[in-house]
């Protein structure tokens, strides 16, 4: 690792970056009653990064994403309420990030990113009874993505990172209030644990 740092080109300005990532993904809804439980599911992405700096640099990416909840409601310490016949439900995206991404330590191999996103819902089911469930979800999810990563080079274009991702959203996801809970809203939240690869682009001239 020490010796591809010392051969590894730090982006600089008008470098891009290309990536590819798998995660882990854990994720539930808030509502006007409490939180969620969580369920798991798995996201798959692609995402490009320009830099403007070696510290500055604006990532966008494309994000198959899972998400959704386990069929109980948190009220608060000990208190849980359980739905019939403990439903999971499971969402699937195409979320649209656009993060700013700020690069720090001696070699600009840390990262912490943030910026808002857009999701388009692909489908819904209820696992528990196999039933599609998705004409009971607005379309589009919007709310505001943030994370820290590192990165550590392999060769002097290629880099592994891995990464800690949070969303959290800000519109309702439901079309009609009064569905299940007799929700009055529910937000999205996902976080996630990613790995994945780096290929960079170099166009700024080496220090």
């Amino acid at each position: 690792i020490a010796f591809s740092f010392n051969t590894y080109g730090q982006p600089g300005k008008g470098d891009v970056e290309l990536g590819v990532d798998v995660g882990y993904n854990f994720s539930l809804i808030l509502n006007s009653r409490g939180i969620s439980g969580a369920t798991d599911g798995v996201n798959f992405a692609g995402a490009i990064d320009y830099y403007f700096s070696d510290r500055w640099s604006l990532k966008g990416k494309v994000i198959y994403d899972q998400k959704g909840w386990d069929g109980e409601i948190y009220f608060g310490p000990g208190f849980w309420i359980r739905s019939e016949y403990d439903k999971i439900y499971e969402l699937n995206y195409i979320t649209v990030p656009i993060m700013a991404n700020f690069h720090f330590g001696k070699k600009r191999n840390w990262y912490v990113d943030f910026g808002p996103y857009l999701g388009f819902l692909l489908d819904a089911e209820n696992t528990t009874t196999s039933m599609s469930i998705t004409n009971v979800f607005n379309p589009i999810d919007v709310g505001f993505a943030y994370g820290i990563g590192v990165k550590i080079p392999l060769n002097n274009n290629l880099t592994v990172f891995f990464e800690i991702d949070e969303q959290g959203g800000l519109k309702n996801i439901f079309k009609d209030f009064n569905y299940d809970y007799n929700n009055e809203f529910g937000l999205n939240i996902r976080g996630s644990l990613n790995v994945g690869l780096i290929y960079q682009i170099k166009k700024s001239k080496p220090e």
